[in-house]
């Protein structure tokens, strides 16, 4: 029968307690948010819903086309001109999506006969673009900038490193200067996801290679997301022209994509604004991160000093996490659930999204539930 292995998967993964299902959220949901990524609380801010909303009016519904033919607005560019003044590159260049930026920067960076080498840490989009590059992957120890060095010291045809900023499992930060001096040493390029760090990390959330001084380096890329502290949707390559004008030419999720739709760029302009003027937000995020993982701490749980916005909480087993998860729901808290095969070290935990527009009392009422559902 065409297909039949996938209910051999399905009875696999119900076995083993990881199937994932689908749970469609009303507009109006009562629970109180640390499951989502929306680190400033700009989501359903009313200058963000009105910059979707204007830009949706005035380009319609869809960007019509892939960037090199209709896809691209004069809003586009003025969204990749205010990134990439604001995280300090020289050019930007905007996806329809985070997943497909990395795919992009990854693939098109390193061509037939290069090295990449690659955190073990990294999220799924930098491993598939690694995937997707004609380059060989070496896959290193996780920040471990030593381990980078060494990999590179084996390779002597272009090369380039590759890792999250903000790791999106624990939160843990990598060390940026030090795999920035470890690529330099070989001629190599790094190339950054800072999903997890922009709108959080650096002076006033200008992301964590402004904090690390690489912001503008002709050796550095960085890679975006519009859809966690800026509360829109899509992605963004940030580096040197050159380099931006190569993936106009060579970045097959750039060339062959639709672009992305108006309402996303203008609610992700918006956004940048807000973040301008109230760079506050940042701080107010990391402070949230903070006073969550004291007060998980003080109460027992094994929790993962936070180095942006994301805490993580151990959880004794996948199905034990799952059950957690759904216990805290029940009491009026959403919280992420991370589990094999989405953890690399095979580890099940809560995820605790710190926003930036959480009270005190919210704070307080999230470690209760945590505590008093715990498996």
């Amino acid at each position: 029968m065409a297909f039949g292995w996938i209910d051999e998967q399905a009875r696999a993964r119900s076995r083993a307690g990881l199937v994932r299902t689908l749970r469609p959220r009303p507009a109006d949901s009562p629970l109180l948010d640390l499951a989502s990524n929306d680190y400033l609380g700009l989501a359903r801010h009313p200058e963000v819903t009105e910059g979707a909303a204007r830009a949706a009016r005035t380009w319609g519904g869809g960007a019509t086309g892939s960037r090199l033919v209709t896809g691209t607005t004069e809003l586009h560019t003025e969204l990749e001109g205010e990134l990439a003044a604001f995280c300090g590159f020289e050019a930007a260049l905007v996806f329809s999506s985070g997943y497909a930026a990395n795919l992009a920067a990854v693939s098109a960076l390193a061509p037939h006969g290069s090295l990449i080498v690659s955190d073990a840490g990294n999220h799924a989009s930098l491993i598939d673009g690694c995937r997707l590059a004609r380059g060989t992957t070496q896959v290193v120890t996780h920040a471990e900038p030593d381990a980078v060095r060494k990999a590179l010291q084996t390779h002597d045809s272009p090369a380039v490193a590759v890792s999250d900023t903000v790791f999106s499992v624990d939160g843990d930060a990598a060390p940026l200067a030090e795999l920035a001096e470890a690529c330099r040493e070989h001629g190599a390029g790094l190339v950054v996801d800072d999903a997890h760090g922009l709108g959080v990390l650096g002076d006033g959330g200008r992301g964590a290679p402004h904090a690390a001084g690489l912001a503008g380096a002709d050796d550095v890329v960085v890679t975006v997301t519009l859809s966690k502290s800026l509360g829109s949707q899509g992605g963004a390559v940030l580096g040197p022209a050159r380099v931006i004008d190569h993936l106009v030419n060579a970045a097959r999720t750039f060339i062959f994509d639709t672009g992305l739709a108006p309402a996303a760029a203008g609610a992700a302009l918006a956004a940048l604004g807000l973040l301008r003027r109230e760079p506050e937000r940042a701080a107010r995020a990391r402070t949230v991160a903070g006073e969550l993982h004291a007060r998980l701490t003080a109460a027992g749980l094994e929790a993962v000093r936070p180095d942006a916005a994301v805490v993580s909480v151990r959880a004794p087993s996948p199905e034990g996490a799952v059950r957690w998860a759904a216990d805290c729901r029940a009491a009026g808290l959403a919280v992420g659930c991370f589990r094999p095969p989405s953890v690399p070290d095979g580890i099940s935990r809560l995820r605790l999204t710190a926003r930036a527009d959480l009270s005190e009392a919210q704070i307080e009422r999230a470690v209760h539930v945590i505590g008093a559902t715990r498996p």
